[in-house]
């Protein structure tokens, strides 16, 4: 495929050669931060790069706290398959255009399939995030102008590491045909810091009016995928608004949270693999469940140290560092 770096397991690393090759080639290290003021330094970036090892595939992790500008991050600059959770950005971008006047949460569009119904914008874009719906996604890609309007959304907001080519039906249609665990394709994919990135300025309203803020926020609250990631470790006080997404050997879980003390944090994690190969994913249905377990299994270990540790390591000096006023991005 176009746009596809081969990596090679694990197995056909001899010594520490290929460690480093893969290090020098794609960076694995745990990176300081390009766009926010400081790194955690402390033993949760350890902790976070140990949960987040690579042995079984690719895992990608970034995460901001939006109160002090700290962040953490393992492959956070490298790509990922977004799946389903480029339904934000295209959320985003349906809503910029409402609050320029060029269409409404109102406006009908119909389902792109067989007999489709037509339905409310409003109603499209939650289901669109709260249930994942592809068909409802589609509608309104199809109203902003495709895959390139998104693109073109996200680069005027300042995020580049972000490349939407599908829709959703002909993403699904080509599902399997790379392995994400061992190759870094460009299409339909983002790095995690671009996903934080997106959440933060979300989250702060950088880009979007209050009430679009909020529509999107309100959607993301109410998101019933991925019971057995981010939200099976996450206490109800955390008020975590996310997106998941799920494609052949690739999971993710992207979202914002609440720490004890009222931080928000903004969270992007992305595994893939966890599995010996897309062939035994390919086998029974128990194989299959234990590697999309294992996926989850990830993710939740990740959001919950990741949880712990940005509310045991506060260092909050009372500014909001996700607001205009102090030039959150």
């Amino acid at each position: 495929m176009i746009g596809a770096m081969l990596i090679a397991p694990p197995s056909l690393a001899q010594g520490g050669g290929f460690e480093n090759q893969f290090d020098a080639v794609l960076g694995t290290e745990v990176r300081a931060p390009q766009a926010y003021e400081a790194a955690l330094s402390s033993p949760l970036e350890r902790q976070i790069a140990q949960l987040a090892e690579g042995s079984n595939g690719r895992i990608g992790v970034y995460a901001i706290d939006l109160s002090t500008g700290r962040d953490v991050g393992v492959l956070a600059d490298q790509r990922f398959p977004m799946a389903s959770t480029s339904k934000v950005a295209i959320a985003a971008t349906f809503l910029a255009g409402v609050d320029a006047g060029r269409w409404s949460l109102s406006s009908e569009y119909r389902l792109p399939r067989p007999g489709g119904a037509y339905l409310p914008a409003y109603q499209h874009l939650s289901l669109m995030i709260s249930k994942s719906c592809n068909d409802c996604t589609d509608a309104l890609l199809a109203a902003v102008g495709g895959p390139r309007a998104v693109n073109k959304w996200m680069r005027e907001a300042g995020i580049e590491e972000f490349e939407l080519t599908r829709n959703i039906a002909s993403l699904i249609r080509d599902d399997g045909r790379t392995d994400p665990a061992w190759n870094v394709v460009r299409e339909d994919s983002a790095t995690p810091r671009a996903m934080g990135k997106l959440l933060a300025g979300i989250y702060q309203g950088k880009w979007l009016s209050e009430h679009s803020r909020r529509v999107l926020l309100d959607a993301m609250e109410e998101t019933s995928t991925g019971k057995h990631r981010m939200r099976s470790v996450l206490p109800v006080s955390a008020n975590l608004a996310h997106k998941t997404g799920t494609l052949a050997r690739t999971a993710s879980d992207i979202g914002i949270f609440n720490t004890p003390d009222g931080r928000a944090i903004a969270v992007a994690i992305y595994v893939t693999g966890q599995s010996p190969s897309m062939a035994i994913e390919n086998g029974s249905r128990s194989q299959k469940l234990a590697a999309r377990a294992n996926r989850d299994a990830r993710i939740s270990s990740i959001t919950q140290a990741l949880y712990q540790g940005f509310w045991q390591n506060s260092d909050n000096d009372g500014r909001n560092w996700a607001s205009a006023e102090y030039g959150g991005n």
